[in-house]
């Protein structure tokens, strides 16, 4: 992080002062180093950031050897097409910590290529290859997804296939490492999460969705918000695959957690801008992002980072108001979601420190370590709320709400508790009301499919629905009607039921077409035209592999719908201070 520091700082300066090390006479003709002058130039840089001469001289050499290197690559790039991308791998896969590992490769052949060669000359087994926060799709071109001389890319272990619907690859060892060769189920999968989600998206209003609380899409208050089906099956999946990256971040396994986080950024692209204006799960998404990035140390995803907390802070700004004026207006305080804040301005601060501005982080890292004593209930507190019976979450919880009184928090936590309880009381009433109308519907003679289309199209009202299922029944007898006369119209010209039948299907009910079409063909039609057209598979939700799979994935789903906002800053403490550390020498020196 130091490292990254200064380098930045000394960027800066040397562009400021057009100073360009790979020229004379910073490097001679051989591009070996120019001494005198660039020890010059560190006493003077060195003066400046009030850091020793030694150090700046060891940045200023990095830096001219990045920059000459660079430059080859360009030359290489420009007479051969053969581009050089830098590879961010996992800990542990590279001897030295820091030093970059850089691959040569055509940007016209695929992704997948590439990711053979990476499990062959770095020995990883699973793996995804992310540009610019997007998984790489191992079927196109590297340059069809944007990869470029000199693109920088994070190699990140997974332990499964990724999912092919979404068009994305994993590249894994094995006798031809090709994906399409190896197993795709695995426990942390995110193809098995994926599918497993998709099969609750499908049981729309089932009690899957109903009896899993965040699986309902509400707003501030609690209350359930009417979403388009397909808006809603997509926002299904990107928090369902959300929440298990969550789960990952949990267990420290930040690699498999940003695969997950990555997919279900996708899923929320498909939701319309009005409806993630109203939550704030895209913003929350932004924010596990980028602190996926800092916990794997891909400090070169500052660009992507940078921008996904703007969009973060956007989304928070959107939904809880400039000065969280909204939060306070809806629910009385802003307490539990300033936790979303602290993380977001320590996560700028650690940007702005890498980037070179010390200012700034200082100023983030002042509204950081603010929060955070506000944040950080004492201990006493939280044991004399968890003795009266509430739990950890609820005690920290309510404790951050009302900024520490322990009165307050009692009497939050309680109301909040008997909310919960009537909203619960009331969805259990409506789903009753819904159960006992469709029985009258189905007793009525309409098959249950119907009925339940009905109601919800009459918003549950039995007369609205009663009335829907009538039309319908008018409108289908008239057409049936109307295909009868043309039935026997054919049929007395003496051809056979099923090729009339067919040939007004062909003809959308045209009776002159279809009589000419049996007269071309003999009474027959052709079975070219008559092959049953291709069914999409089945999706059936009731076996016991989906059953399976679908308590799988509920299994990391927290029961409760406040748990993201439940940080318990440990995490953010240790950051905290290794930024402190930082900036204090930065400052001092």
């Amino acid at each position: 992080m130091a490292e990254q520091n200064l380098e930045a700082k000394l960027k800066n300066l040397l562009k400021q002062d057009k100073i360009q090390l790979w020229k004379a006479p910073y490097s001679d003709d051989a591009q070996q180093p120019g001494h005198a002058h660039l020890q010059e130039l560190a006493e003077r840089y060195g003066t400046l950031l009030r850091m020793p001469g030694s150090e700046v001289a060891a940045a200023l050499e990095v830096i001219r050897v990045q920059a000459l290197r660079r430059g080859q690559r360009n030359q290489t790039f420009r007479e051969t097409n053969i581009a050089t991308v830098e590879l961010l791998l996992p800990r542990g896969c590279s001897k030295d910590s820091k030093s970059k590992t850089f691959m040569e490769t055509r940007l016209d052949v695929t992704a997948q290529e590439l990711m053979d060669r990476i499990a062959q000359e770095v020995g990883l087994k699973s793996f995804k290859v992310i540009l610019n926060g997007k998984t790489l799709n191992g079927g196109l071109r590297l340059d069809q997804q944007g990869v470029s001389n000199h693109s920088k890319m994070m190699v990140l272990k997974a332990s499964a296939v990724a999912s092919a619907g979404a068009g994305q690859s994993t590249s894994q060892g094995g006798s031809d490492g090709h994906p399409a060769s190896q197993s795709a189920s695995h426990d942390h999968s995110v193809q098995r999460t994926h599918r497993g989600f998709q099969i609750l998206a499908e049981r729309d209003g089932s009690d899957d969705l109903q009896t899993t609380p965040f699986l309902e899409v509400a707003d501030q208050k609690g209350n359930p918000l009417k979403i388009p089906h397909k808006e809603k099956k997509a926002l299904i999946l990107a928090m369902g695959l959300h929440e298990k990256g969550r789960a990952l971040m949990k267990r420290k396994c930040h690699d498999e957690a940003l695969c997950h986080l990555l997919q279900a950024d996708l899923h929320f692209s498909e939701c319309g801008s009005e409806l993630l204006g109203a939550v704030d799960n895209h913003g929350v998404l932004q924010l596990d992002i980028v602190w996926c990035y800092q916990a794997l140390e891909a400090l070169s995803c500052l660009e992507d980072g940078r921008e996904r907390l703007r969009l973060a802070e956007d989304c928070f700004h959107r939904c809880y108001g400039e000065q969280q004026q909204r939060l306070l207006m809806i629910k009385g305080n802003a307490g539990r979601e300033e936790a979303l804040f602290l993380r977001l301005h320590l996560l700028q601060s650690l940007l702005a420190f890498v980037d070179g501005n010390d200012l700034q982080a200082q100023q983030q890292l002042s509204q950081v370590e603010l929060l955070y004593a506000r944040l950080c209930p004492a201990a006493d507190k939280m044991t004399q709320l968890m003795l009266l019976g509430f739990s950890e979450r609820e005690a920290r919880l309510g404790l951050r709400a009302c900024h520490g009184d322990v009165h307050e928090a009692a009497m939050l936590v309680s109301n909040q508790r008997q909310e919960r309880e009537e909203l619960r009381q009331r969805e259990h009433r409506k789903r009753q009301q819904t159960k006992a109308n469709l029985a009258v519907l189905t007793e009525a003679g309409y098959a249950a499919r119907d009925a339940a289309a009905a109601l919800k199209r009459a918003d549950g009202n039995l007369d609205r629905a009663f009335q829907i299922l009538l039309d319908a029944s008018q409108t289908l007898a008239a057409t049936n009607s109307d295909h009868d006369q043309k039935l026997q119209q054919l049929l007395y010209l003496g051809f056979e039921r099923s090729p009339v039948e067919a040939a007004l299907a062909l003809t959308g009910g045209d009776v002159q077409l279809a009589t000419e079409l049996l007269m071309d063909n003999w009474g027959a039609v052709p079975s070219l035209v008559t092959s049953p057209s291709e069914e999409e598979p089945s999706t059936s939700s009731g076996s016991t592999d989906d059953i399976e799979l679908v308590n799988e994935v509920l299994e990391d789903i927290p029961r409760h719908e406040d748990d993201y906002l439940d940080l318990t800053l440990e995490e953010e403490l240790q950051l905290i201070n290794t930024i402190k550390t930082h900036l204090s020498r930065s400052l001092t020196d």
